[in-house]
């Protein structure tokens, strides 16, 4: 019988008044990509970081190739040949991308003690991105890349070195639909030279791609390892969150009234060019495209981030001037940014002073804050969205993913929108969570409110949205209804194929 390459048994890890792990047993082989599943917090990040060495467990042993190992830190870990790549990026802005690649192992000349080979830097480092089918220039500065090439990046460090289990936690997050792809034959490349990859994804769909076993973990346990074979979308979601989510995208039942937002001619120079699109009140219009695609400009446009050159932006009939986002705020537009942690939260506020930051002079008295009407308002928030957190005055860091993007939602409700652009509003986070924003997204629908979803999930704008827009290029190039778009039809929109009717 194969051993496997890489075991956790009976693992137990407890930070103050919580079991993250309880007797967690897990065993991945050579050969083989095991995917990990579950909703946040459920222990999986905490697993990844015991078996690469970031943390120590409490209780438990873990064997390597059969034998008891036990790593005081990753670096350890990486010379028995563990590597992970972690959702957040960990690499150096103001370093190149070929530093970033041979961080902490630049190659030396010989005979020259201390004294980098450059040539031999950039002639590797072309080799390794080349594999990875990232183009970039390694004499590049890493903070010119996007964060698509930024992740990629990181898996080409990781693939350089010679690893025995390959651990990635939500690698896609930021790629295209072609760099997905790529990166997954990449990962199968690996497989079928004997890599062990360990794989964590909220996107089922990749889980089933790409796996060959999936386990799943629910409140530091295991509930169960089956070969993806014999597993269907419905049981694991069941298995994860311990209820039949019949919900997970939900049709949303209101009709489009009158246009609620107009854009129209909007142009900012070298990105968006002549985008002209409607928004009725009741309406979900989805926004689809490749990374690159101009959606997020966009967005940041509405609302007043970046300026436009030129263009007309219409609420509810009369043409309005935004200069920032204080503008689009009193005109009643709202962004619920892509990148929450960066963009949507000051992590180190507690709940209710995050969802109270944008409305303080709206909640004061005589010009001084109210801190009951802060918690008045933080609290109703909790309870309709159904933040999970132990008291309004929690730190946001501490919550879960799906609950801080509940808290960054709350933080655009609470300015009373009648235009609400939603950007990936459900990345990273757990398919229950992701249940309880889709119902929410059609309710707001439903009491009349226009909403603009851009997401790179596409089952989620075909089944949310009355009419989809695809973008390309930074500019509008396809409009389908809910009837006529599919899969095929936006993809081949989005990459400007055609797709006959």
């Amino acid at each position: 019988m194969t051993v496997p390459v890489l075991e956790a048994r009976d693992i137990c890890k407890r930070f103050p008044g919580v079991v993250a792990l309880d007797r967690v047993s897990l065993q991945v082989f050579p050969g083989e990509i095991l995917a990990v599943v579950g909703e946040n917090g459920a222990g999986k990040s905490t697993l990844m970081k015991i078996l690469s060495g970031a943390l120590q467990p409490d209780e438990g042993e873990i064997l390597l190739a059969g034998q008891p190992v036990r790593f005081a830190d990753p670096r350890q870990a990486l010379a028995h040949g563990i590597g992970i790549i972690y959702q957040e990026l960990s690499v150096i802005e103001a370093l190149s991308v070929g530093e970033n690649l041979f961080l902490g192992r630049l190659p030396q000349r010989s005979g020259i003690p201390g004294t980098v080979d450059w040539p031999r830097v950039w002639r590797e480092a072309s080799q390794i991105l080349e594999r990875v089918g990232a183009p970039i220039d390694p004499q590049r500065p890493v903070r010119e890349l996007s964060t698509a090439q930024k992740q990629l990046v990181e898996i080409a460090r990781a693939l350089s070195q010679d690893v025995r289990v390959l651990i990635l936690d939500e690698p896609t997050s930021s790629l295209s639909l072609q760099e997905t792809e790529r990166l997954f034959a990449i990962l199968r490349g690996l497989r079928a030279q004997g890599v062990a990859i360990i794989y964590i994804s909220h996107r089922l769909e990749e889980v089933f791609a790409l796996a060959d076993r999936v386990t799943v973990l629910r409140d530091g346990q295991v509930v169960g390892t089956l070969p993806i074979a014999e597993a269907t979308r419905d049981g694991l979601i069941r298995m994860m969150v311990g209820r039949d989510l019949s919900a997970y995208y939900r049709t949303v039942r209101s009709s489009p009234g009158a246009p609620r937002l107009e854009v129209r001619k909007l142009v900012r120079a070298g990105v968006l060019h002549d985008v002209n699109l409607t928004v009725h009140a009741g309406e979900i219009v989805g926004l689809a495209g490749l990374v690159g695609a101009g959606r997020t400009e966009l967005a940041r446009c509405l609302f007043g981030v970046d300026p436009i050159d030129s263009g007309e932006i219409r609420i509810d009939g009369k043409t309005v001037a935004i200069r920032n986002p204080q503008d689009a705020v009193r005109h009643g537009i709202v962004l619920v940014p892509e990148d929450r942690k960066l963009q949507g939260l000051v992590l180190i506020l507690s709940v209710r002073e995050n969802i109270a930051l944008p409305v303080l002079s709206r909640l004061a008295h005589f010009g001084f804050p109210s801190r009951r009407e802060e918690e008045r308002l933080a609290t109703s928030f909790v309870e309709r969205l159904r933040i999970r957190t132990p008291s309004i005055e929690q730190r946001v860091l501490n919550l879960s993913g799906g609950n801080q993007q509940k808290v960054v939602l709350a933080r655009a409700l609470a300015t009373n929108p009648r235009v609400l652009i939603l950007d990936e509003p459900t990345r990273g986070i757990d398919v229950g969570a992701k249940a309880e924003v889709h119902a929410l997204i059609a309710e707001l629908a439903e009491a009349g409110m226009g909403i603009l979803l851009i997401s790179s999930e596409l089952p989620e704008v075909l089944s949310m949205s009355h009419r989809v827009l695809v973008m390309s290029g930074g500019r509008i190039v396809a409009e389908f209804s809910r009837e006529e778009a599919t899969e095929e039809r936006v993809l081949a929109a989005a990459t400007r194929q055609s797709v006959a009717a």
